[in-house]
């Protein structure tokens, strides 16, 4: 501890403080865990093996908390003068502009984002420094969002665009979102622009929606879903995010958006909240992806199989 009261941290060949450590982020009502900023460091630090690859390279839309869950959220985008010389930006085009995004590339980076009270990372699904830089999205993302907290419809929703992308021969990897639903996220090839990727996606989404509509729907307004499990592509768009693999959420008990393998879709305790700061460092060690997404694909061979499919 330093005189003030802050932490000081050791982070490869940095150091980091983090101040006001005892800050209580997440109030331990109703049963869940309490969590200090000092809780979120070490968290961090020790997830940052298996996190900072899926963070590498991505600009990242920081979801900040001062004053804990319960206080006002600040949505940061553009990086402030005052951050460290050290963390690497990236100038991204916006309408009218750019936006100098947070590229978080290592640990210290990570620990220094927590010191600012950055709860959830959300990143771009493209790199700075991918084969066709931002513009090109190595991550194509399924958002399974249900209309409530019925998980069952979520599993089976997974289920079920698990097969549709088999039968396309593209990879897919699970992740708990940490809120109400589960993502799925299939690795490309980064040689195709955001509307490419999102057309697709949305002729995937449509294909399944029609099969099922009964149970999927792809309408974007929540007065048309009815008690549908909506099947979100919007992410896969320029300038979208979507919440980084192991990063924490701002709901009551510090749940996190966790990997999962597919053979985990059983488990009967599976849900979207199931991993939290307290555990999802145990699930991170079992490698639940294995490569997966080092396979990236082109999407001319599964978007003639699916066309072939629609007959």
């Amino acid at each position: 501890m330093t005189d003030d009261g802050a932490r000081t941290v050791r982070a490869g060949r940095r150091t980091v403080e983090i101040h006001r450590p005892d800050k209580v982020l997440f109030p331990g009502a109703g049963g869940a865990g309490e969590y200090t900023k000092g809780d979120l460091a070490d968290y961090h630090r020790a997830v940052a093996p298996f996190m900072l690859p899926h963070l590498r390279g991505r600009p990242l839309m920081l979801d900040r908390r001062p004053d804990g869950i319960g206080g006002p959220t600040f949505m940061q985008k553009n990086t402030p003068d005052g951050y460290p010389e050290w963390i690497t930006r990236v100038e991204v085009a916006k309408e009218g502009g750019t936006v100098r995004h947070t590229v978080c590339d290592d640990t210290a980076t990570l620990l220094y984002l927590v010191d600012q009270a950055s709860i959830t990372l959300h990143r771009w699904l493209s790199r700075a420094d991918g084969p066709g830089g931002v513009d090109r999205p190595d991550r194509l993302v399924f958002d399974l969002d249900p209309p409530d907290d019925d998980f069952a419809a979520v599993r089976e929703a997974a289920r079920l665009l698990g097969e549709l992308l088999d039968e396309l021969n593209l990879p897919s990897a699970l992740m708990t979102t940490g809120s109400r639903g589960l993502h799925v996220i299939v690795p490309l090839s980064g040689h195709h622009d955001f509307d490419d990727v999102r057309a697709f996606a949305r002729e995937v989404a449509d294909v399944l929606a029609a099969a099922h509509p009964d149970r999927l729907t792809t309408a974007a307004r929540k007065k048309d879903r009815g008690d549908r499990l909506y099947l979100d592509i919007q992410r896969n768009a320029y300038a979208q995010t979507a919440v980084a693999p192991y990063t924490v959420r701002a709901l009551p008990g510090a749940p996190v958006a966790t990997p999962v393998s597919w053979d985990q879709l059983d488990d009967p305790d599976l849900h979207a909240r199931r991993w939290t700061v307290a555990d999802a460092v145990e699930q991170a060690r079992t490698d639940p992806w294995a490569g997966l997404l080092s396979r990236g694909r082109a999407l001319g061979p599964a978007r003639r199989r699916l066309r072939a499919l629609r007959g």
